[in-house]
């Protein structure tokens, strides 16, 4: 069993001042730097994801932006792979699928943001290609949503997605619980 960790999206315009600020996202930095820490020190595959918009229209992640900008809690090092997207699954069109094969990673642990869209993909995706995930639920973030003309609070979003991908496509833990039973 060899595992990676895999950090989607942690970009300053997801923080207050940014383009797009999702709920607690201080908060969730810290806790995925935790998890990264943990990583760093064990020597272990460290994947960074950094969403750059090329969809026409797109109010955030602009190219040459300081929002498109890995926020700095969890800034890679110059010796971890950074993987530019351009769609909400980190697999698609990038090289981070034969990254981890090259490895030979079999567990994925993923954290950031946002929880209903980008790390949702890729955890539905990282399943599809035969990976074990855990995910740590505090080291995500989402926002509020609305659809049909009602509004869904991120804590009902963050709950509702994170309980979707428990069980089949993830195990679902805390920063906590993770760091405790490695």
């Amino acid at each position: 069993m060899k595992k990676a960790l895999i950090i989607i999206d942690i970009q300053n315009d997801y923080f207050a001042g940014g383009k797009m600020p999702v709920a607690n996202s201080e908060l969730v930095s810290l806790n995925a730097k935790k998890i990264l820490t943990h990583f760093r020190n064990e020597k272990m595959t460290i994947a960074h994801v950094q969403h750059i918009s090329t969809r026409v229209g797109s109010t955030f992640f602009i190219p040459n932006s300081e929002g498109v900008e890995i926020h700095p809690n969890v800034k890679p090092l110059g010796n971890e792979k950074i993987f530019v997207k351009h769609f909400p699954n980190s697999f698609r069109e990038t090289g981070l699928l034969s990254y981890l094969n090259e490895r030979e990673i079999t567990n994925l642990v993923i954290c950031g943001m946002m929880t209903h869209m980008c790390v949702d993909a890729t955890v539905r995706a990282a399943k599809d290609y035969e990976f074990n995930i855990e995910l740590i639920s505090d080291a995500c973030s989402t926002k509020n949503l609305e659809i049909n003309g009602q509004n869904v609070k991120a804590s009902e979003v963050q709950k509702s997605f994170l309980a979707a991908l428990n069980y089949f496509y993830s195990q679902v833990l805390t920063t906590e619980n993770y760091l405790k039973k490695i």
